[in-house]
């Protein structure tokens, strides 16, 4: 399965779909998404950096969140 860094946190975010999963019979899901913001700019986010945002997220708050340990 491929990953993706989380914009939030920096951890390795699992992405399920595409080439690396058309042999396999994993059905593992997805870690996160790609969120546009109102102010135009777009992150990739695990749902655990998600769930830190408030109701209308900007860059600003994605710089805010805590870095994986």
């Amino acid at each position: 399965m491929a990953t993706e860094k989380c914009d939030g946190c920096g951890a390795d975010v699992p992405i399920a779909g595409g080439i690396a999963n058309l042999w396999n019979t994993s059905q593992q899901s997805s870690g996160g998404m790609t969120l546009e913001f109102e102010d135009g700019s777009e992150h990739f986010l695990c749902f655990a950096c998600i769930e830190q945002l408030p109701d209308y997220p900007s860059s600003e708050d994605v710089a805010k969140i805590e870095t994986a340990d």
